[in-house]
């Protein structure tokens, strides 16, 4: 039986701190929120660091050189990570993508990774344990990662050519290093390898067509995703957007394209395959056909906050709890409440017109929770 969940406590301030309920929900598997969607999905942002300036995410003129990043004592330790991972995973949490920043650039990675992979759910299950990485050190890192037991790996890469590449990581970077980064990984034995492109209309639109037909036929599952709104420094318009609908019409008309079924409720990617059986590609369309109503997501930062929103504007502060002695228990209870007083629809706001919550607030930025 569910017991009832007792509201959260929010508290005006930075970094809002849950109240603890009395009774621990047993949730198995069933933890939801005040809309009925499920927790299943942890996303864990390991630094606020990363060596890229893609525009849309870390633009130069803001994330520059004087930019105050996180000192290292305010970052979760391995060991608070994999005790907040083992806790969710009590609650329903079946995977975990490992994000940033860019979290290659978090010193040995691969041990936590290796912490994460001995969490079990309560029925022993190990969890679906990946990645998200620019690929510029997986050459690097990939072997380690693999040996660790890390299962999968998305590499984000926003076009194909230099020219087109390096406008959009802004720091000079070739995409001959991130190919070969991907090409490491394969070499090491990860199978289920994805390539995340965002497009923007006017800046690397141009390279789609191309993007597919490199990666067609390779065993890679290409995504293209819709230019997104996230945080409030990357000069987000409209007019950029480009409707996943055309990127698969564009492809269609090259590539003949038949529709796939999800693999899973509350994939967020759209699912296509090539007719010819060489492969397929996704499609998040997070701007024009909104998933809020069935996504599973908790998002934590890299100095322990809960985010239960790609758009939000503020977190629930898990770091003090880990670091003020209060039990696995209490924790649970914290997690079970504040997710189940979410009401979180941000995206199928914006598409409808309707005024969103603190609007007038800055969102939280990309880099400090991951993608």
């Amino acid at each position: 039986m569910v017991e009832k969940v007792i509201p959260i406590r929010i508290d005006e301030g930075k970094g809002l701190t849950p109240s603890i309920p009395s009774t621990l929900v047993q949730a198995n598997g069933l933890t939801q929120d005040s809309r009925g969607r499920v927790l299943r999905d942890l996303r864990i942002s390991v630094t606020d660091r990363c060596n890229f300036r893609c525009t849309y995410c870390m633009p130069k003129e803001i994330f520059h050189q004087d930019y105050p990043y996180l000192s290292h004592q305010e970052l979760l330790s391995f060991e608070e990570i994999t005790r907040l991972s083992s806790i969710f995973a009590l609650l329903g949490v079946e995977k975990i993508r490992l994000t940033g920043g860019e979290p290659l650039l978090r010193k040995n990675l691969e041990v936590l990774v290796e912490m994460l992979g001995k969490v079990q759910s309560p029925a022993g299950k190990t969890l679906d344990l990946t990645l998200t990485t620019n690929g510029s050190i997986l050459r690097k890192k990939a072997l380690a990662l693999k040996n660790a037991g890390l299962q999968r790996i998305t590499v984000s890469l926003d076009g194909l050519h230099d020219e087109t590449f390096k406008k959009m990581n802004d720091v000079d970077f070739p995409v001959g290093d991130v190919l070969d980064g991907i090409t490491a990984a394969q070499e090491v034995g990860f199978t289920d390898i994805k390539v995340n492109m965002v497009v923007q209309k006017g800046i690397n639109d141009h390279e789609i067509l191309a993007m597919a037909k490199h990666f067609k036929g390779s065993g890679i599952i290409l995504r293209f995703i819709e230019f997104m709104d996230v945080g409030s420094s990357n000069g987000w318009d409209m007019t950029q957007v480009l409707p996943s609908t055309e990127v698969l019409g564009r492809i269609h008309k090259v590539f003949p394209l038949e529709p796939v079924d999800a693999n899973y409720p509350g994939e967020v990617a759209q699912r296509w395959r090539y007719i010819d059986g060489s492969g397929e590609i996704g499609v998040i369309s997070s701007v024009t056909q909104t998933f809020c109503h069935e996504c599973t997501r908790a998002r934590i930062s890299t100095d322990g906050k809960m985010y239960l929103c790609l758009f939000a504007n503020e977190g629930f502060d898990f770091k003090t709890l880990l670091r003020s002695g209060k039990s696995d228990l209490e924790i649970a209870n914290a997690i079970m409440a504040t997710w189940a007083g979410r009401d979180d629809h941000y995206s199928e706001l914006r598409g409808s017109n309707l005024p969103s919550p603190n609007a007038d607030k800055p969102k939280v930025e990309m880099s400090y929770i991951g993608g």
